[in-house]
């Protein structure tokens, strides 16, 4: 099977959130109920997991997704990482040691954060009493690969100082997180027509850090995917007004939204 889950299409706050509630959403669309976000990827017989979430627990149990081959993070952000801890739930399963893979500052902040977590390549924790996960250094425009999987780590710019998008497949995939911009290396590692792309929109304009939703659509325009699908959706992204705002091949993420890419 050959899929993509978006366990989450929220926003940091979630929708609704503590402080606007559902904003611009329409309440009786349960398509903008929103949890954090994180992706379920399997491609050609490997399994992996984009981010966890605050919200992953729930996500993962809900989709009686208990293993996977793999974790990549993108950034160091809370909305991003925190949901670590529960990656022990998943060293229970298998009594092996969980690999993630990510940039150099993103490893940092997860060893100063979460310190009890790591292991060493090798060492595998008592996983009843201690989770066992291993980190691993990538860079930016340095492939690697997971089982038959290879993956293509690539550049965003300006929304934090380490951001990392993929490529799966030799672009059969592309999945981008928060950006502000994407750097003109990481389209040149984009070679073929995509036949999915997964970017975020946290609200309709521009910020400091997040691009706008006509900087979306440039980036879509310019990758020119068979399929687009719009995740990282703060309360002002009403689910039917992206839609309408939006191409035929291009529609908005929603929670336990499936991808099927046989």
């Amino acid at each position: 099977m050959n899929r993509v889950i978006i366990l989450g299409a929220g926003a940091a706050p979630g929708v609704p959130s503590i402080n606007s509630g559902w904003g611009k959403c329409d309440p009786k669309n349960p398509k903008n109920y929103r949890t954090r976000t994180s992706t379920f990827i399997q491609y050609n017989g490997t399994s992996i997991l984009i981010d966890t979430n605050p919200d992953i627990n729930r996500q993962l149990i809900h989709h009686q997704i208990c293993q996977f081959d793999a974790l990549l993070y993108t950034h160091p952000h809370a909305d991003h990482i925190h949901g670590i801890d529960d990656m022990r739930g998943v060293n229970r399963v298998t009594h092996q040691n969980l690999n993630f893979y990510c940039g150099a500052k993103t490893a940092q902040y997860i060893k100063h954060n979460f310190s009890y977590l790591l292991s060493k390549p090798g060492t595998v924790h008592d996983v009843v009493h201690m989770p066992s996960l291993v980190p691993n250094i990538i860079k930016a425009n340095h492939p690697f690969k997971i089982k038959n999987l290879d993956i293509m780590p690539i550049k965003i710019l300006k929304h934090c100082p380490e951001s990392m998008g993929y490529i799966f497949a030799g672009g059969d995939i592309v999945y981008i997180p928060d950006f502000k911009e994407i750097a003109q290396s990481a389209y040149e590692r984009i070679t073929k027509r995509p036949r999915l792309l997964v970017l975020p929109l946290t609200t309709p304009w521009r910020q400091i850090t997040h691009a706008g939703l006509d900087d979306v659509l440039q980036v879509i325009l310019r990758i020119n995917p068979e399929r687009a699908v719009i995740n990282h959706m703060a309360s002002e992204c009403d689910y039917d007004w992206v839609n309408k705002m939006t191409p035929d091949n291009v529609e908005p993420a929603y929670d336990g939204m499936e991808i099927n890419l046989d």
